[in-house]
């Protein structure tokens, strides 16, 4: 990239990886599209949103190879970017995930992203939406096996009786938690002389 990336977000090329990550966050919160719906500004936000992503992962990029600052030289790829995001699903912080993913512009929303975002939905049980974003992955990348599986799993959950939700720790309820709710309420209906079935 032409800039140098450690301007673009605010940090010192001495700054800690922690920090770097840090100031991605927070000007991916700052500029996220959420904040400039039906806003005259969206445009600019959203080239500021592409502009920050750009050069986060070129400073992760040069890191891992251990190169100095030399900005213009390396292509562009939003892989270490995803490999965060991965992470932050995998260790249950799917809304910081969430947040990142809905930062990255509509327009360099890749296979991997609609993959993500499908992870993201799975795991907040929404397992409608997550099954679309699984088939848009595997539209756009048929050959990544990944995202083949993923919409083969769904589509078996379906066949053999419908979808499984997810035990998450984001204060979701199985089909269990249903069950020995109605029967709590049941004995309660029954200890104040009512019956469950005619309540409702």
């Amino acid at each position: 990239m032409a800039k140098d990336p450690y301007k673009v977000l605010g940090i010192s090329p001495n700054a800690t990886d922690d920090e770097v990550k840090a100031a991605y966050r927070e000007l991916a919160r700052k500029y996220h599209p959420d904040n400039y719906l039906n806003n005259p500004l969206s445009d600019l936000a959203e080239e500021k949103m592409q502009e920050i992503n750009e050069a986060y992962d070129h400073i992760v990029q040069m890191r891992r190879r251990g190169a100095g600052a030399q900005y213009g030289n390396g292509t562009h790829s939003s892989d270490t970017r995803y490999n965060d995001i991965r992470n932050m699903i995998n260790t249950g912080r799917v809304i910081d995930a969430e947040t990142l993913l809905d930062g990255i512009p509509s327009s360099s929303r890749d296979a991997e992203w609609y993959f993500l975002k499908g992870s993201v939905l799975y795991k907040k049980g929404w397992l409608e939406d997550a099954y679309m974003h699984f088939q848009t992955a595997s539209r756009m990348n048929p050959t990544n096996m990944e995202y083949r599986t993923a919409v083969n799993q769904m589509n078996m959950q379906r066949r053999t009786g419908g979808y499984r939700t997810p035990v998450n720790s984001h204060g979701g309820c199985s089909g269990c938690d249903m069950c020995t709710g109605l029967i709590c309420a049941d004995c309660c209906c029954e200890c104040l002389g009512g019956d469950l079935i005619r309540c409702c």
